[in-house]
Formats: structure tokens, sequence, C-alpha cells
């Protein structure tokens, strides 16, 4: 059986290999922003899912193998809109979507109860947003931008609203109408939202 590390090896091997493959100009310089950030060896959340090292890049290939499979099937009853889901779209936007959470993650002692009811302490997550706090999917296409990556509008669009509302102030119509009308120019969104949501809680429950 594998340890964790050859399997974050051999992810790290495929998720390079899928991001190479579309040819985007400053791809390569993502690659090394995220070697950087730690996004390799990072977890994909504190406790909910794949809350271990190497946890966010399984998490992000997960997203986008389903994608490319949810786009295949909504291809076979709408072709029309194969040229606003092209394959480097969403390979691009699932697995770049949480570049966001490369930093944020530090190792801490925590508590919690075992199977018999008794507290012991384990090695987890907390969370740091204090480095560079400007919201989930807005902070994944800034980092995105800022290391040279060449996104469309659409794809900018999928990885800012890829939370949907979980993503919003309660009262903010503004913000709101900003996502509603997001959906309207590009599929993408929706595929993105479906792949991220199966992902996250079907294929990595246990």
């Amino acid at each position: 059986m594998p340890t964790n590390r050859e399997v974050i090896a051999a992810n790290k091997e495929k998720f390079i290999e899928l991001l190479q493959s579309t040819g985007r100009r400053g791809v390569d310089d993502v690659i090394e922003t995220l070697e950087k950030q730690g996004f390799f060896d990072a977890p994909a959340s504190t406790r909910f899912h794949l809350a271990y090292e190497g946890g966010l890049l399984e998490h992000s290939l997960g997203v986008c193998r389903i994608a490319l499979m949810v786009r295949k099937q909504v291809l076979l009853v709408k072709p029309e809109l194969e040229p606003q889901l092209s394959v480097e779209s969403i390979i691009l936007t699932t697995l770049l979507h949480d570049v966001c959470k490369a930093e944020i993650y530090k190792r801490a002692i925590k508590r919690r109860k075992n199977e018999r009811g008794i507290w012991e302490d384990y090695e987890g997550y907390d969370v740091d947003y204090s480095d560079f706090p400007v919201g989930h999917g807005e902070k994944s296409v800034i980092v995105l931008l800022q290391s040279g990556l060449e996104l469309t509008k659409e794809e900018i669009l999928a990885i800012r609203w890829h939370m949907s509302a979980w993503d919003l102030p309660f009262q903010s119509y503004e913000l709101m109408g900003s996502l509603n009308a997001a959906r309207e120019k590009t599929p993408l969104i929706g595929i993105l939202q479906a792949a991220d949501g199966l992902s996250a809680n079907v294929l990595e429950t246990k």
C-alpha cells in the first residue's frame, strides 16, 4: 500500500500534467506559486472533508474528474454549449478554484472525543485568514492573475462564484444580483459548483 507521501507525489504529477495539457499562458508560473505556498501539501479543510496532508490536492483532482464527466453528459443533452464548456476551461477552473486555501491552514494540537467518549489530543489544523483576507473565490482569482495566468472572463466568474450563495453576506442584494448575472453568462459556473459539491459531499465522505 502506498504511503501518504507517495500518494501526494502521484497526485501532484497528475495535477501538473493536467494543467500543462491546457497550454495556457502562465500555467508554469502558477505551479511555481502553488509550490511556494504549500498547496500540494495542504488539507482541504480543518474537519469537514479531506482534513489531512495532501487533501486539497486530492479534492481538486476529484472536482476535475467529476466536472469532466458532468460536461460529457451535459453536452449529450445540449451540444450547443460545447464552445462554452471547453475541456481546457474545465481543467483550469476545477484544479485551481481553491488555490485560496494554500496558505491558510496551520498545524495545531486539538482535542476531540474518541469512540469511547474520552477526550484526547490530536494533531489537526486551525485556519488563519490574516495574511490576505479578501474572500474565498476572490482570493483564488487574484492569486492566479498575480501569478500571470491568462484566464477568460467566464473562467474568472466560475472561480469567483464557485461557492454559490454560501459565499454571500445574507443581506447583500448587490452580490446576489452579481451571482445571478454571472450564472446567466456562463454554464461553467454550474458545472464547477456541481462538481465541487459532489466531490466534497459524496466522494470524500467516509
